[in-house]
């Protein structure tokens, strides 16, 4: 099955680059959610309607979870369901940054089987099926094995670093970078281009589940913030933060963290 699914996603993600390209970023529409939870933009919406269309008609048997398609409990009750974030990385897209990405999941029995992380501007798509390996525009791709934590680059934001999240009541010595999609941030974790990734706020399984089989495909590990392994299509759609790597830089990061 996921030998069926990818090529459907890859296909999609194209499409959905096709249109999210033809808006200009900075005059897009936008307006604010309710609840302080960020912009969205008329390119999301269009992109989030042409994946419904497409993948919906190819699999109506799968249920639909997408960050711009108010969720309802149908979704539980499928064996597989779609897991999806139109344009991950919004305020970037508004700004004119290349850094956003599309971010596609199936997730069977909670488990994800197959993914793609694409973004358009920069020419990349990021591809992972259960047990066949992870792909970066078709090319195979394994995460760094850095064994020493102070060595390593992770990905974060500045609040991760906060001393109440680790051990010693401050964060390890590692090098931090940033980028604002966390779809990227574990597609890049997955190239090995970075050692790890990390977010310790509740994190909707959208923006991580087509990542999170990136990086282990390739090699690495994805858990949530305690170590426990990620699952997928819950009735609150969001994880306890992720943490990804290389299996000894994830390993070291889990057991820093408080």
């Amino acid at each position: 099955m996921p030998a069926r699914d990818l090529p459907l996603l890859i296909d999609a993600a194209r499409i959905a680059g096709r249109v999210a390209t033809s808006f200009v970023g900075k005059t897009a529409r936008r307006w604010d959610k309710p609840g302080d939870a960020g912009p969205v933009t008329e390119a999301d919406l269009a992109v989030n309607d042409v994946l419904q269309t497409t993948l919906r008609l190819a699999r109506p048997d799968y249920g639909w979870l997408s960050e711009e398609t108010e969720d309802t409990t149908e979704r539980l009750g499928k064996d597989r369901v779609f897991i999806i974030d139109p344009i991950d990385g919004t305020r970037s897209f508004v700004e004119g940054s290349h850094t956003w990405a599309h971010s596609l999941a199936v997730a069977e029995a909670g488990v994800v089987t197959a993914a793609v992380v694409f973004l358009p501007m920069r020419g990349k798509l990021y591809a992972a099926a259960k047990g066949e390996g992870a792909t970066l525009n078709g090319e195979d791709m394994r995460t760094a094995q850095q064994p020493d934590l102070s060595q390593t680059t992770v990905l974060a934001a500045k609040p991760a670093l906060m001393e109440h999240f680790w051990k010693s009541r401050s964060a390890p010595t590692f090098k931090r970078s940033y980028r604002p999609s966390l779809a990227y941030r574990l597609a890049l974790v997955g190239q090995g281009r970075f050692d790890a990734m990390l977010t310790l706020r509740r994190s909707w399984e959208w923006d991580i589940a087509a990542g999170a089989l990136i990086v282990t495909e390739a090699g690495g590990t994805c858990s949530d913030q305690t170590g426990r392994p990620l699952v997928f299509n819950n009735a609150d759609p969001r994880l306890n933060g992720v943490v990804a790597g290389g299996v000894p830089a994830q390993a070291a990061l889990i057991a820093a963290l408080a």
